[in-house]
C-alpha cells in the first residue's frame, strides 16, 4: 500500500551523511539525488528502488508537512485517486502524469490533504 514515505531535514548534506550510515547498516543505500527549486532530496532504498527520502536545503528545515505516495496497480489508479481527493476536498499539488525526472515510467498525481499533509499515488509500470 505504502510506495515512499519522506521527511524533511535542516541541512541535506549533514542528513546525507547520517542517513548513509544508519540506513547502510540496515542494508539501504542511498539510491537517487535531485533538486527542486532550493529543495535538494535523495532517496534510499533496497533494490534499486528509493521507499524512504530526505528533503532539505542548508540550514533551514524547510516548511514542508509529511509526505506519504500511495501506490497504485496502474496509471488509471492515479488518475482516479487525483479526482476523488479533490472531490474530497483535497488541494491540487500536480495533476495525474508522468514525471520522468524521476524515472521514464513513473506516473503520479500529488494533492494537499484539509490538514496541509501531501499526498501521492505512484503508478511505476509501463502504459
Amino acid at each position: 500500500m505504502i510506495d515512499h514515505v519522506s521527511t524533511t531535514v535542516a541541512d541535506i548534506e549533514k542528513a546525507r551523511a547520517f542517513y548513509d550510515a544508519v540506513l547502510g547498516s540496515l542494508g539501504a543505500v542511498r539510491v537517487m539525488n535531485a533538486e527542486h527549486g532550493p529543495i535538494a532530496i535523495s532517496g534510499y532504498g533496497r533494490g534499486g528502488k528509493p521507499s524512504f527520502w530526505i528533503a532539505g536545503g542548508t540550514g533551514e528545515a524547510p516548511a514542508l508537512a509529511g509526505h506519504v505516495a500511495f501506490a497504485a496497480p496502474d496509471r488509471g489508479a492515479v488518475d482516479a485517486f487525483y479526482k476523488a481527493a479533490i472531490a474530497a476536498g483535497a488541494r491540487d499539488n500536480g495533476e495525474p502524469g508522468l514525471r520522468p525526472h524521476y524515472h521514464e515510467n513513473y506516473y503520479g498525481a500529488f494533492v494537499i490533504d484539509p490538514d496541509g499533509n501531501r499526498l501521492e499515488a505512484v503508478c511505476h509500470a509501463p502504459a
